[in-house]
Parts: structure tokens; C-alpha cells; sequence
């Protein structure tokens, strides 16, 4: 055996000693760490920092690995059973102790107590747990989630739970992906918020579980969404920054928007049809915020963010990987749940689709769109998950050239300097370029809205073909009346059509004429 052979599995989770300590403390504190996550491997015999192979005497070694047997015997709890074998590398004798990953956690140094005891890995090292995290393993240790449990201090009426039953039916009526599956819905009621973990039920009375809580935006749990874009491709300078609160169905619709607001849009010819193409696939963006917000730890008081930088969009969300996940399994489409309450509401709502297809098909539609796989970053404290803009590739984009932003808070026009560069990509011949206007504008940064009701209705009807009265009025936030005038505004300066009369009518985006 090697010491590449012993690196093959993840060095995060491989620790070397030189010798074996005179105090057992000394390594204990990896074998818990080991236990409450993924497994690892103590080496004896090997130096730390050197990667020297020092090995042992084959007369005392047999009694090193009772010693070790003993003291982790004697110092954790609940039991580790560890499994100690002896290996040659470089022809000297190493003792490797190999722990499993643990099920009943949390596991902790017996003399220092839960308070004290627990420890975890976070980057390849041993740190003592924090409360969320001790939190956080005593519920997978006892096989529940943190969704299901009652929300303490947390009162409600029938008329809230009804409120919660008509939203989420609106939801999956609004998120039918066709008309057969829009028919298929049932009403949702008490009984089946009973038995996903929304409510429960004692003595005849519904009581909220933090699902309840998360879910609508009410009670202590603060849950919310951080957006922002920043210049350059660190935090240091922040361009805007928001943040969004509310029930879950609002605060993914808000991030996405954010997201689409501030980044490039292109346009291409499609046989004689304009179609507008962002530089990162819409649904793969969706997918991410939808993914983050519904396997993210709600027992940790982080919040989600979603970061545009000049060169990538970020996405974090708290808290570890669930037991038994990894990064690779999740690439491959494993899914592990960790809040069975809001993954049964997702799924009803028509959120996510099939369980662990949602990562494999982010990674399919990010590199089908010719940018690079999104990189994933962490899972032990927290998952991030970068997509990188343009520069890479722009794979069936063409006119990022003239890549317009779309505006967010102000009527000025974007830096142009800051497009995606594309002066040394071949444009497929399938593929025309969108042709400029007489004064040498792109037509896409003339026509742009001058004010963000404008530009967010605008958007709606890039991403969804059309808009009602009623859609405006309720993204707007404002009273059908005032968004019936901001529509024939719309219509009056060219940026959308009229179609249809009185409950029928829709408003579309106006075309000109042979383009």
C-alpha cells in the first residue's frame, strides 16, 4: 500500500499521527468528528506535515492497537466500534483506524458531555459543534426532520389554514406544466397538511408544525432570501441589494426575477421569430433557488443567498448535506431529504417534479446552453452552487455582442462594457444575427421599458408569451385599474399588443412588422 493509495478517498476525511499520543483526547476528538459525519481514517505512523512514513515496531504495535480499541471504547458515547487494521507502506508497518459514518448521533467525549463533546469535520479539520449543528444531528440521529415539529409559540385559526390550503392549490394550478396535469389537481385540505407534517393534530386540535411556520412566513422562524449583485467577481463592492420575506412560493418567484433582472439578455433568429435567450438558462436558475429552498437546514439562522457577480451567478444555502449525502450522489441524482413536510408540499404545488432529478437536470440544461458545469463548493456547513455566465460559451446565443441588461431601479442604460465577449466564438449557421437599427442601436436596448413596473411586466411576457389584467395586478401589487393603465401605457408607447375584448383580453409583445 501507498500513501496515494491511502489519499485515494477524500483527504477531508484522512488525518495522520506520528505517533499514537500519550492522551487519548488528542485524536478522540477526530473519532466523534468522523462519527457525526461522512467516516474518515486516523493513520498512525505517518507524520502530519511531512507525509513521512515512520510505521511502528512489529514487537509493541498489536499493544498501540489495544490501546486505541480501549480508549475509544472507553471515551465515546454512543459506542464506536472502529475497525483497526495494520498496513505496509514503504515497507514499514501503519496502523489505520477506520471510522463509519454514525447513526446515532449526536456522538460526543463522554468526560465533556453533549455541551462540550460534540465535534465535526468543516474543511479537514476537527472543530467543536456549534448549537444549530448539535441540533441538527440529534434529529437525523433520532430519524426525524426539523419541518415536522410543532412550532412552539406559534397560534392559528381555521381561517389561516384554509388561507395556506387555497394558496398552495393556486400554486400548482399556476405551476401545471400542461392541461392534463392542471385537471389532475385536488383541493388540498386538513387531513393531507396532517399527514405531510404541516399540522398536527392533538386532542382535536391542529396545531402548526415549522413547515406551517416556513412555508407562510409566519411565526419567530425568520426564513428569508438574500439577493445581490456586486461588480467584480467578490463581495467587496455591492451594486444592489435586497431581500425578500414571505411565504416560500413568493421568495423563489422574487429571487428568480432578481436574478433575470440582472443579467445579460440576448436575442436570436429562429426561422423568421426574435426569440429572447438569457445567458443562463432560465429553468436551471429556477431550479436552483427552487432546489436551495427546499433542502436547505431551517435549523440554521442563515439565510439564502443569491449573488450575480460579473462573471457568475451564486447561490449558498445553509447548513450541512443531509446524512448519507454527498456531492457526488447529489450530481448523480440521489436525493436525501431533509424536510419531508416542504418536499411533499413542493411536489404538490408543482415545484419539483421527480425526487433527486432536480441537480442532474440543472446540470444538463446549464451545459446544453454551452457554459460550463456549475460548480459545486462545501457541504459541510453550507452548499454552494456556482453557474458561470457567458464567457465560457455561448452555445445557441448569438447577439451577446449587443447583449443588453435588463434594468432594474433606473432608467439608465446598462454598461455595455461588461457584455460577454464573444468576438472570437463561430456563430452557428443555423442561427442569424438580430439586425440592428439605421442608427446603429440594437433594436433589444431601444426598446426597452423606462420604468420598473414597465420592465417587470415586460419580462413576464418575455418569459410566459403574455400577460392579463389580473397577472399584472397582482405582480405589481397595485389595483386592477392601475394596472389596466400602466398595460395601455405599455400598448400606446409599442412595448406590448392588445388582443382579445373584455374578460378575454391579453396583452402580448408587439412585433414590428418583418421582424
Amino acid at each position: 500500500m501507498t500513501i496515494a493509495e491511502i489519499l485515494a478517498g477524500e483527504s477531508k476525511n484522512v488525518e495522520f499521527k506520528e505517533n499514537l499520543p500519550e492522551k487519548s483526547i488528542k485524536y478522540m476528538k477526530s473519532v466523534v468528528a468522523f462519527a457525526n459525519g461522512s467516516g474518515g481514517k486516523i493513520i498512525f505512523g505517518i507524520a502530519d506535515k511531512t507525509r513521512e512514513v515512520i510505521g511502528f515496531d512489529k514487537e509493541d504495535v498489536f499493544k498501540k492497537v489495544d490501546a486505541i480499541a480501549n480508549a475509544v471504547s472507553d471515551s465515546c458515547e454512543p459506542a464506536i466500534i472502529p475497525d483497526i487494521t495494520l498496513q505496509t507502506v514503504d515497507s514499514k508497518t501503519v496502523i489505520v483506524v477506520e471510522i463509519a459514518e454514525g447513526r446515532q448521533r449526536p456522538y460526543y467525549i463522554k468526560t465533556l458531555g453533549k455541551e462540550g463533546g460534540v465535534y465535526v469535520r468543516v474543511a479537514g479539520t476537527t472543530r467543536l459543534a456549534d448549537e444549530y449543528m448539535i441540533k441538527e444531528l440529534m434529529f437525523e440521529g433520532s430519524n426525524r426532520y426539523f419541518d415536522q415539529a410543532l412550532c412552539a409559540g406559534l397560534t392559528i385559526s381555521d381561517e389561516d389554514i384554509d388561507t395556506l390550503c387555497k394558496a398552495m392549490r393556486e400554486q400548482a394550478v399556476k405551476n401545471a406544466r400542461n392541461e392534463e396535469q392542471r385537471t389532475s389537481i385536488k383541493e388540498v385540505g386538513k387531513q393531507q397538511l396532517r399527514s405531510w407534517g404541516i399540522l398536527i393534530e392533538r386532542d382535536g386540535k391542529d396545531y402548526p408544525s415549522n413547515a406551517f411556520a416556513i412555508l407562510t412566513g409566519y411565526g419567530g422562524l425568520h426564513v428569508a432570501t438574500q439577493c445581490g449583485v456586486f461588480k467584480g467577481t467578490t463581495k467587496e463592492i455591492f451594486v444592489d441589494r435586497r431581500e425578500y420575506t414571505g411565504p416560500l412560493w413568493k421568495q423563489i418567484e422574487e429571487a428568480f426575477q432578481f436574478v433575470l433582472r440582472n443579467i445579460h439578455l440576448g436575442a436570436a433568429i429562429v426561422g423568421i421569430y426574435r426569440q429572447d435567450i438569457y445567458e443562463i438558462p432560465p429553468e436551471a436558475i429556477r431550479e436552483l433557488i427552487i432546489n436551495a429552498m427546499v433542502h436547505r437546514s431551517y435549523l440554521d439562522h442563515g439565510t439564502i443567498q443569491v449573488a450575480v457577480y460579473d462573471n457568475r451567478l451564486e447561490i449558498t444555502s445553509p447548513g450541512k448535506l443531509p446524512m448519507g449525502q454527498t456531492v457526488e450522489r447529489m450530481k448523480e441524482g440521489y436525493s436525501k431529504i431533509r424536510n419531508e413536510a416542504l418536499a411533499h408540499a413542493f411536489s404538490y404545488m408543482n415545484l419539483i417534479e421527480h425526487w433527486g432529478s432536480g441537480i442532474p437536470r440543472i446540470i444538463g440544461k446549464v451545459k446544453a446552453a454551452g457554459l460550463r458545469e456549475p460548480e459545486f463548493i462545501g457541504g459541510e456547513v453550507d452548499l454552494r452552487i456556482n453557474i458561470y455566465r457567458g464567457q465560457v460559451g455561448l452555445k445557441n446565443y448569438n447577439s451577446f455582442n449587443n447583449a443588453n441588461k435588463v434594468l432594474d431601479n433606473n432608467n439608465e442604460m446598462p454598461d455595455i462594457s461588461r457584455k460577454v465577449p464573444n468576438s472570437t466564438m463561430e456563430v452557428p449557421d443555423t442561427i442569424e444575427k438580430v439586425p440592428d437599427s439605421a442608427d446603429g442601436m440594437p433594436d433589444t436596448i431601444k426598446r426597452l421599458p423606462d420604468n420598473e413596473q414597465e420592465q417587470q411586466i415586460y419580462k413576464y411576457v418575455l418569459e410566459n408569451g403574455s400577460i392579463t389584467t389580473a397577472k399584472a395586478s397582482e405582480l405589481l401589487r397595485v389595483k386592477p385599474r392601475r394596472a389596466r393603465a400602466v398595460l395601455q401605457g405599455m400598448v400606446e408607447n409599442t412595448y406590448l399588443r392588445k388582443e382579445g375584448a373584455a374578460r378575454s383580453t391579453i396583452y402580448i409583445k408587439y412585433e414590428k412588422a418583418g421582424v
